[in-house]
Protein backbone atom coordinates (compact mmCIF):
# COMPACT_ATOMS: atom_id res chain seq x y z
CA UNK A 1 0.00 0.00 0.00
CA UNK A 2 1.55 2.86 -0.92
CA UNK A 3 -0.82 5.63 0.62
CA UNK A 4 -4.36 5.22 2.19
CA UNK A 5 -7.13 7.41 1.31
CA UNK A 6 -9.10 8.23 4.24
CA UNK A 7 -12.73 10.00 3.34
CA UNK A 8 -14.83 10.95 6.61
CA UNK A 9 -18.30 12.09 6.71
CA UNK A 10 -18.82 11.69 10.50
CA UNK A 11 -21.12 9.74 12.20
CA UNK A 12 -21.03 8.07 15.74
CA UNK A 13 -17.07 7.38 15.23
CA UNK A 14 -16.84 11.16 15.52
CA UNK A 15 -19.57 12.56 18.11
CA UNK A 16 -18.54 14.14 21.30
CA UNK A 17 -20.92 14.41 23.80
CA UNK A 18 -21.86 17.47 25.26
CA UNK A 19 -22.82 17.56 29.08
CA UNK A 20 -24.86 21.26 29.10
CA UNK A 21 -26.73 20.28 25.86
CA UNK A 22 -27.11 16.68 27.02
CA UNK A 23 -26.40 15.40 22.94
CA UNK A 24 -23.86 14.00 21.29
CA UNK A 25 -22.84 16.14 18.01
CA UNK A 26 -20.30 15.06 15.60
CA UNK A 27 -16.91 16.71 16.32
CA UNK A 28 -13.56 16.64 13.93
CA UNK A 29 -12.37 13.32 12.28
CA UNK A 30 -10.73 10.91 14.88
CA UNK A 31 -9.32 8.13 12.73
CA UNK A 32 -6.28 10.44 11.98
CA UNK A 33 -5.46 10.58 15.67
CA UNK A 34 -6.06 6.83 16.13
CA UNK A 35 -3.94 6.10 13.44
CA UNK A 36 -1.00 8.31 15.14
CA UNK A 37 -1.43 6.59 18.50
CA UNK A 38 -1.25 3.19 16.68
CA UNK A 39 2.13 3.79 15.11
CA UNK A 40 0.69 2.25 11.50
CA UNK A 41 3.42 1.71 9.15
CA UNK A 42 1.95 3.27 6.45
CA UNK A 43 1.22 6.81 5.26
CA UNK A 44 -2.37 8.24 4.81
CA UNK A 45 -3.91 11.39 3.96
CA UNK A 46 -7.34 11.91 5.36
CA UNK A 47 -10.32 13.80 3.69
CA UNK A 48 -12.86 15.28 6.05
CA UNK A 49 -15.86 16.41 3.68
CA UNK A 50 -19.06 15.77 5.67
CA UNK A 51 -19.83 15.96 9.39
CA UNK A 52 -23.38 14.71 9.63
CA UNK A 53 -24.77 11.93 11.32
CA UNK A 54 -25.97 9.48 8.44
CA UNK A 55 -29.47 9.90 8.99
CA UNK A 56 -28.61 13.38 7.87
CA UNK A 57 -26.72 12.57 4.73
CA UNK A 58 -28.77 13.33 1.85
CA UNK A 59 -28.49 11.93 -1.88
CA UNK A 60 -26.10 14.92 -2.77
CA UNK A 61 -24.13 14.56 -0.42
CA UNK A 62 -23.31 10.93 -1.37
CA UNK A 63 -22.38 12.20 -4.99
CA UNK A 64 -19.82 14.35 -3.18
CA UNK A 65 -18.17 11.93 -1.25
CA UNK A 66 -18.22 9.60 -4.50
CA UNK A 67 -17.04 12.33 -6.80
CA UNK A 68 -14.76 12.97 -4.55
CA UNK A 69 -13.50 9.38 -4.32
CA UNK A 70 -13.33 8.94 -8.02
CA UNK A 71 -11.40 12.10 -9.00
CA UNK A 72 -8.30 10.90 -6.69
CA UNK A 73 -5.54 8.88 -7.88
CA UNK A 74 -5.19 6.94 -4.31
CA UNK A 75 -6.68 2.93 -5.17
CA UNK A 76 -7.07 2.20 -1.17
CA UNK A 77 -9.69 4.35 0.37
CA UNK A 78 -10.98 4.03 3.82
CA UNK A 79 -14.69 5.66 4.61
CA UNK A 80 -16.00 6.96 7.93
CA UNK A 81 -19.07 6.89 7.83
CA UNK A 82 -21.96 6.09 10.50
CA UNK A 83 -23.84 3.01 10.60
CA UNK A 84 -27.25 3.53 9.85
CA UNK A 85 -27.13 4.88 6.41
CA UNK A 86 -23.74 3.08 5.63
CA UNK A 87 -25.46 0.51 3.30
CA UNK A 88 -27.41 2.80 1.17
CA UNK A 89 -23.98 4.84 0.97
CA UNK A 90 -21.70 1.82 -0.04
CA UNK A 91 -24.29 0.96 -2.93
CA UNK A 92 -24.01 4.43 -4.47
CA UNK A 93 -19.67 3.68 -4.32
CA UNK A 94 -20.26 1.13 -6.02
CA UNK A 95 -20.27 2.96 -9.35
CA UNK A 96 -16.94 3.31 -9.01
CA UNK A 97 -13.94 1.19 -10.82
CA UNK A 98 -10.84 0.38 -10.08
CA UNK A 99 -10.42 0.98 -6.47
CA UNK A 100 -10.92 -0.92 -3.12
CA UNK A 101 -13.13 0.89 -1.08
CA UNK A 102 -14.02 -0.04 3.00
CA UNK A 103 -16.86 1.64 5.02
CA UNK A 104 -16.48 1.52 8.83
CA UNK A 105 -17.58 3.15 11.86
CA UNK A 106 -18.47 2.98 15.27
CA UNK A 107 -21.77 2.15 17.24
CA UNK A 108 -19.94 3.81 19.96
CA UNK A 109 -18.06 7.27 19.55
CA UNK A 110 -13.84 6.63 19.49
CA UNK A 111 -13.27 8.54 22.34
CA UNK A 112 -15.43 6.82 24.86
CA UNK A 113 -13.81 3.77 26.41
CA UNK A 114 -14.79 0.57 24.82
CA UNK A 115 -15.42 2.39 21.98
CA UNK A 116 -15.32 -0.44 18.71
CA UNK A 117 -13.78 2.34 16.73
CA UNK A 118 -10.37 1.34 17.16
CA UNK A 119 -11.26 -2.34 16.27
CA UNK A 120 -13.24 -1.34 13.66
CA UNK A 121 -10.78 0.87 11.89
CA UNK A 122 -8.10 -2.37 11.99
CA UNK A 123 -10.19 -4.55 10.32
CA UNK A 124 -10.88 -2.19 7.69
CA UNK A 125 -7.07 -1.13 7.18
CA UNK A 126 -6.48 -4.47 6.71
CA UNK A 127 -9.51 -5.31 4.52
CA UNK A 128 -8.28 -2.61 2.33
CA UNK A 129 -4.99 -3.61 1.80
CA UNK A 130 -6.07 -7.52 0.98
CA UNK A 131 -9.62 -7.32 -0.97
CA UNK A 132 -9.95 -6.86 -5.04
CA UNK A 133 -11.09 -3.70 -6.29
CA UNK A 134 -14.77 -2.85 -4.95
CA UNK A 135 -17.05 -2.05 -2.42
CA UNK A 136 -17.02 -2.99 1.78
CA UNK A 137 -18.35 -2.47 4.66
CA UNK A 138 -15.83 -3.55 7.89
CA UNK A 139 -18.08 -3.89 11.00
CA UNK A 140 -18.09 -6.46 14.06
CA UNK A 141 -14.75 -7.94 12.99
CA UNK A 142 -15.97 -9.08 9.48
CA UNK A 143 -16.30 -7.99 6.31
CA UNK A 144 -19.54 -7.71 4.60
CA UNK A 145 -20.78 -7.06 0.74
CA UNK A 146 -22.98 -4.40 0.93
CA UNK A 147 -25.83 -6.20 -1.17
CA UNK A 148 -25.99 -8.96 1.83
CA UNK A 149 -25.71 -6.98 5.21
CA UNK A 150 -27.81 -4.73 7.10
CA UNK A 151 -27.36 -2.99 10.46
CA UNK A 152 -29.94 -5.06 12.98
CA UNK A 153 -30.54 -1.74 15.26
CA UNK A 154 -32.49 -3.40 17.78
CA UNK A 155 -28.68 -5.81 18.56
CA UNK A 156 -26.96 -2.90 17.68
CA UNK A 157 -24.81 -4.77 15.52
CA UNK A 158 -24.21 -5.98 11.46
CA UNK A 159 -25.77 -9.05 10.32
CA UNK A 160 -26.48 -10.80 6.96
CA UNK A 161 -29.64 -9.33 5.21
CA UNK A 162 -32.06 -11.93 4.38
Amino acid sequence: MDQLLIVTTGGTIDKVYFDDKSDFQVGEPQIGRILDELGVAFRFSVIPILRKDSLHITAADRELLRATIAAQPTRQVLVTHGTDTMVDTAKVLASIADKTIVLTGALNPARFRGSDADFNIGTAVGAVQCLPPGVYIAMNGRIWDPLKVRKNVAANRFEAAG
